[in-house]
């Protein structure tokens, strides 16, 4: 009933709303150009991944699935890049705000990830395509 709030955006949103909510601001006030660069780095992870999925033609679902292992585009630097944009959005916007508290919770956010996402993914995926998976996992990073 309540799958549809387990989602890693929403996991993102709720770091974000904590973050402009705490008072703990950063001792260098709001840095723009940094967290402006985040957002944009973020914006293109998701673009390049999404079309990635499209291209061939698996879901982007989490728990789903997946159809194929995408080893191609920006899956060949990083195992997990919407995640990563996903790191990226909560730095980025933390930045912004000049909101110290934000840049803590992003260590917490991608350990969070992993434990409620990435590691389901990477077992389905070693499921579904053994030997293919362990040599992509083998020369591909999960986050960088």
């Amino acid at each position: 009933m309540m799958k549809w709030i387990d989602l890693p955006p929403v996991w993102t949103i709720a770091a974000l709303g904590l973050t402009w909510l705490m008072p703990i601001t950063a001792p260098w006030g709001p840095a723009t150009l940094p967290g402006r660069i985040a957002l944009g780095a973020a914006a293109l992870l998701i673009a390049a991944s999404l079309f990635e999925f499209m291209r061939a033609r698996t879901t982007v679902i989490p728990r789903e699935a997946p159809s194929a292992l995408i080893t191609t585009g920006i899956f060949r630097l990083s195992r997990n890049p919407i995640y990563l944009a996903d790191l990226l959005i909560l730095a980025g916007f933390s930045l912004i705000w000049g909101k110290f508290f934000g840049l803590v919770l992003v260590p917490v956010l991608g350990w969070l990830l992993f434990r409620r996402f990435i590691a389901d993914e990477e077992a389905r995926l070693q499921a579904a395509f053994a030997g293919e998976y362990d040599a992509y996992r083998a020369q591909t990073r999960r986050w960088i």
